[in-house]
């Protein structure tokens, strides 16, 4: 097989280092719902072209090549290979154990008539204008006209020993063109323009006005603290409006009455508001710890009254669609729920801004940025229903999370390298993404039909030997806790699909270590069961399992190395490609390894054999030398079998002795 001797290292690095830098834009029909540590759909394309027999079908740019194979991804997460792999041919089995992953594959695997999706979503927002139009209006502070609200900044209120100061990031609202900067001011509240008030606040009671890095109180010289005894959503104030005049364009302004009197009518509903609070609690977790830590215990409370408005009428609306449905509506229903609930990562007061950088590179900080929880000075409380282009709105989300998916998918494009960052675009004539949906592994047929299963993939209901092949991304140890950042989105989802039956399900059986640079027993234990089924269902003479992996902890090397050789897998060969850009925000300025290693395993009962070097040490100055040892390192592990279990744990911390568990840079 190719793939055991052979793989174009040097053209899969050119086109990742393409695709990492805007990933959504190079394969959009993967990103209608938000997902973590997705990787190059390129590199998995490569993977899957070095698996087809057809030599004349493994070129990059020539479609088609794994009809009638059956490709298995047991950890799909946001379904790269299944993508990957139903576009050229194959059939194609996604298993996790996460609803959300599934029901993203089911709705952007599936062929849907863009016409009738566009007439239900044109409906769909319409009657959500129509609701809850007045409560996101302002007025031009030129003309008074009456406009649409865009977004609302807001400032964190901190204490001190003398009282209340509001804490922003910075100060400045925007860098205009033609050189004029926007800001507010300190002690007034009011929008300026160069230092000319252009936009008076609301004479209200203003608390003093501080930039984030001012710590401490300069009157009472005590630390600013932050406020833990009220909910989440009030712990800021809002401090400006921002909005689009047909007359006079672009503006920020103050608040004023009108401003204020739309969000105290907003707060005056919230207690009626029918969200049901107990499926909101806020469970226990790696990650949802910081929110537990600031006494944040319940979903809602992440949320200004005027977005719990919107999403209970959203949740009202496509509960209220025929019980009875053909096909089609209940595809389009699902897209549309997703839709809802991709669109909370732009519309929670976890949003920040960042629109106040000279180079302006847009007004949302999405809430997951960082891959984790974060709490912004500054936040941004977006308008979803804004009818301009804009970043996080539901149009513009639709538009190009699935509109242009769908037409991506209908005519997928390659990109060729040319130098540097410039390429030129390759239609592969042909190909399709997408397929047909079966409920039974028996009724895979000859090509682009996909079986989608929820549940642990410890225990797959699929036939022994069964499967050609396995190409996957598992979580990357303790990396990004998924089950427990994707519970933002499974509370709302819930009620916006509550007839989907795999809402509840035990988080625990998710291949990720529960804890931050934890002991490694629990994610062994998961692997273990999960590659073991591999090994069963995987036809043994040519089967292969194929995936990436990174990672600083020797206790990540040593939990996967202990994993697969419980499971009775080894390395055929290894290989390194670049995996990350270094611009990505959760990664910049950090330590962070950009390649990734892909691992080509074979059962070890078929017999094939690899030397590998046993290495003393593993070079640990650069990301691509490191992950290269790192496999060698894997193989040498698993190809002898006097290595006790007790050992591997051991032999990973000599080799890494000049890495600490703490160092591990979470790139994921």
């Amino acid at each position: 097989m190719r793939i055991d001797h052979e793989f174009d290292v040097a053209f899969a690095d050119a086109l990742a280092r393409l695709e990492s830098y805007n990933k959504h834009l190079y394969r959009p029909n993967t990103y209608l719902h938000k997902w973590w540590a997705r990787r190059c759909g390129s590199t998995f394309r490569l993977v899957l072209k070095a698996l087809i027999e057809d030599e004349a079908a493994r070129d990059y740019y020539t479609p088609g090549g794994l009809e009638g194979k059956i490709i298995l991804d047991p950890m799909m997460g946001g379904g790269t290979t299944l993508h990957e792999a139903i576009r050229l041919g194959a059939n194609v089995i996604g298993a996790d154990v996460d609803p959300i992953p599934v029901l993203q594959a089911r709705a952007s695997l599936s062929a849907i008539p863009t016409t009738q999706l566009a007439q239900q979503f044109r409906q769909f927002h319409q009657s959500l204008r129509t609701e809850m139009a007045d409560h996101f209006r302002t007025t031009c502070p030129q003309c008074a006209r009456d406009v649409a609200l865009w977004y609302v900044l807001y400032g964190l209120r901190r204490r001190c020993a003398c009282g209340e100061a509001l804490i922003v990031d910075s100060l400045t609202l925007r860098h205009n063109n033609d050189g004029s900067v926007v800001h507010l001011d300190p002690t007034t509240h009011d929008v300026c323009l160069d230092g000319a008030v252009f936009s008076h606040a609301d004479a209200k009671e203003k608390r003093p006005l501080r930039e984030r890095s001012n710590k401490t109180c300069p009157t009472c010289h005590t630390p600013y603290r932050e406020i833990l005894d009220a909910p989440y959503y009030q712990r800021y104030v809002p401090l400006a409006v921002s909005g689009h005049c047909p007359e006079h364009g672009l503006f920020f302004a103050a608040m004023r009455p009108n401003d204020w009197a739309a969000i105290q009518h907003a707060d005056a509903q919230r207690s009626a508001i029918d969200l049901p609070a107990a499926a909101f609690a806020i469970g226990p977790g790696s990650k949802s710890r910081s929110l537990h830590e600031r006494r944040i215990h319940n979903y809602l409370d992440l949320f200004s009254s005027r977005q719990l408005l919107y999403l209970a009428a959203a949740i009202s609306w496509l509960n209220r669609q025929p019980a009875i449905q053909d096909e089609f509506s209940v595809l389009i229903r699902l897209n549309l729920a997703l839709l809802v609930s991709t669109a909370l990562e732009f519309n929670t007061l976890l949003c920040g801004y960042k629109g106040y950088g000279a180079r302006r590179p847009g007004a949302i900080r999405h809430a997951f940025t960082y891959h984790a929880y974060s709490f912004p000075y500054t936040a941004l409380e977006n308008n979803p229903l804004y009818g301009r282009r804009a970043s996080g709105t539901l149009e513009n989300l639709f538009n190009g999370r699935i509109l242009r998916a769908r037409q991506w998918a209908k005519n997928p494009v390659e990109r060729r390298p040319i130098s540097g960052r410039r390429s030129c675009a390759v239609p592969i004539a042909g190909e399709v993404d997408a397929g047909t949906e079966v409920r039974r592994f028996d009724e895979l047929g000859d090509g682009r039909r996909f079986l989608l299963i929820q549940g642990s993939s410890t225990r797959l209901n699929l036939p022994d030997n069964s499967v050609d092949h396995i190409v996957t991304d598992p979580p990357y140890f303790d990396s990004v806790q998924y089950s427990d950042l994707a519970a933002f989105f499974r509370v709302w989802l819930r009620q916006l699909l509550p007839e989907n039956g795999g809402w509840s399900y035990a988080a625990d059986e998710s291949a990720v270590e529960p804890t931050t640079n934890g002991s490694g027993a629990d994610y062994t234990t998961i692997l273990s069961g999960i590659f073991a089924e591999c090994v069963r269902v995987l036809k043994k003479e040519n089967g292969r399992l194929i995936f990436t992996y990174h990672h600083w902890n020797p206790k990540g090397w040593a939990a996967l190395t202990l994993a697969l050789k419980r499971a009775g897998f080894s390395l055929v060969n290894r290989y390194v490609v670049h995996a990350e850009n270094l611009a990505s925000r959760h990664i910049v300025g950090q330590n962070a390894l950009v390649h990734d290693v892909i691992l080509v395993l074979a059962p070890a009962a078929a017999g094939h054999v690899t030397p590998w070097q046993n290495l003393e040490k593993i070079r640990t100055g650069d990301s691509q030398e490191f992950c290269e040892d790192c496999g060698t390192a894997v193989g040498w592990l698993l190809a002898n079998d006097y290595i006790e279990e007790e050992e591997i744990a051991h032999h990973w911390q000599t080799l890494l002795s000049n890495v600490s568990g703490d160092e591990g840079i979470r790139v994921e």
